[in-house]
């Protein structure tokens, strides 16, 4: 297995991200954001944009995910979706990962996964909804396979939690690492997601977004005022 993928297996993986409206979203913060992830233990970081990606690698000497995230959809591909979007990817992170679930068609996504492989020495994250898209992805090349769609394209479920599901199947089918990404929340959600099989875990808002994390204790205390 790649070196680096072998230096994240069962380790803790941290989005940093801030969508406009919070107050967070300032690339400054996001960089001081991932060196605080770093510092606490993370072993790499996920962030999106040529702007803020360039900023924490001035900071962060940890390996980066990197993505070039378009407004969300249900029916588009929206997490670096086409070559254009990868491009402006290359040399930012040492993985890249993209919108690999089937829409608009089969052929978009295996398309960009060769293409990402020819043109740079970054490895590809298949971002995925499915059991049958992370099976083509992997088949496609992907060198890992995540589950970060799952609940986000038209045909899946959004769980209250992880789809540990998901995840579980994808590790018992695909010979590529499984990266669980969605919805996780608790140290119990990330035990639970390296037992059903993944590689590693993503945690992005429970760490990074004190608007949601915020919310998600107000929302479920039975004291607390809203």
């Amino acid at each position: 297995m790649n070196e680096l993928l072998e230096k994240l297996r069962n380790r803790l993986i941290v989005s940093v991200q801030a969508l406009p409206g919070n107050p967070l979203r300032d690339t400054h913060c996001i960089a001081r954001l991932a060196a605080a992830a770093a510092a606490g233990g993370a072993a790499a970081i996920r962030a999106n944009g040529v702007e803020d990606l360039t900023a924490i690698r001035e900071l962060v000497s940890l390996p980066i995910i990197a993505i070039n995230k378009y407004a969300p959809s249900l029916t588009e591909p929206y997490i670096t979706p086409d070559i254009a979007a990868a491009r402006k990817l290359y040399g930012l992170g040492e993985i890249i990962a993209v919108d690999a679930t089937l829409r608009p068609d089969d052929k978009r996504a295996a398309e960009l996964i060769a293409r990402i492989h020819a043109e740079s020495d970054a490895l590809v994250m298949a971002d995925i909804s499915t059991l049958e898209e992370g099976i083509a992805a992997a088949a496609a090349g992907a060198d890992i396979v995540a589950t970060t769609l799952s609940g986000y394209t038209p045909y899946t479920v959004k769980t209250a939690g992880p789809d540990l599901e998901l995840v579980n199947a994808l590790s018992r089918t695909v010979d590529v690492p499984v990266i669980a990404e969605g919805r996780f929340l608790t140290p119990e959600d990330v035990d639970a997601g390296l037992a059903a099989g993944a590689h590693s875990v993503v945690i992005g808002k429970m760490i990074t977004n004190a608007m949601f994390i915020t919310r998600h204790f107000i929302e479920r205390s039975t004291r607390l005022l809203a």
